[in-house]
């Protein structure tokens, strides 16, 4: 989709209905589902967190979005896809503020050129024990992406049309750091297999973007 017409459209995702665990729970994985099912939250004490998703042109005016592969580390989220984003600071404003500051340091996407649009549903992760807060934004011109070195393997940039195709859903076996051989849906995107959190909350963004376009 040409990018003038989606930031021409951009101001309605304001009035569009979230569908939350309605979305998150098609491209949950069953282990997630189960974790889930007697789970009290709040006695969990979670983390904050904040990610974004950030819409912006490209080169030939095309509407992209970008995600992040994340370096190979000691943890439940290593060499996986997700937004870029991480955990809110004492010095952030608030949510918004979290998830722009940790976009402009992990893909060096400057604050001030993004527009916070809205935000969707909240997900808790329960691995690490985070209550993640997406959002959406919009920027006019095509960023420079530069990759936290110490953070980040890979910056993927995501063709609206793509993600909006039915033919990036699939389901993949994979293991993790705390399960072996479970079968996920999955989105596969520039050649990537994004799953769990990120799926989810992709699979709100992509029933949100459906009453857009």
């Amino acid at each position: 989709m040409n990018f003038q017409d989606f930031l021409n459209l951009s101001p309605n995702l304001r009035k569009i209905n979230l569908s939350g665990d309605d979305a998150h729970f098609k491209l949950a994985p069953m282990l997630r589902m189960k974790e889930l099912e007697n789970l009290n939250i709040d006695k969990q004490n979670p983390k904050q967190a904040a990610v974004l998703s950030v819409f912006y042109p490209g080169p030939q005016g095309e509407t992209k979005f970008v995600l992040i592969l994340r370096k190979t580390y000691k943890g439940v989220h290593s060499n996986q896809v997700g937004f870029p984003g991480g955990r809110v600071e004492i010095e952030d404003r608030n949510l918004a503020h979290t998830a722009l500051r940790e976009t402009e340091e992990e893909v060096g996407i400057p604050q001030h050129e993004v527009e916070i649009v809205r935000e969707m549903t909240r997900l808790y992760i329960p691995p690490s024990n985070f209550w993640v807060h997406p959002f959406m934004g919009v920027m006019k011109k095509t960023p420079v992406l530069i990759p936290q070195e110490d953070e980040v393997e890979a910056v993927l940039e995501i063709k609206l049309e793509e993600f909006m195709s039915e033919s990036c859903l699939i389901k993949e076996t994979l293991s993790t750091s705390y399960a072996t051989n479970i079968e996920v849906p999955a989105f596969l995107l520039n050649g990537h297999v994004v799953w769990g959190a990120t799926a989810m909350m992709l699979s709100e963004m992509k029933e949100i973007l459906r009453q857009l376009l």
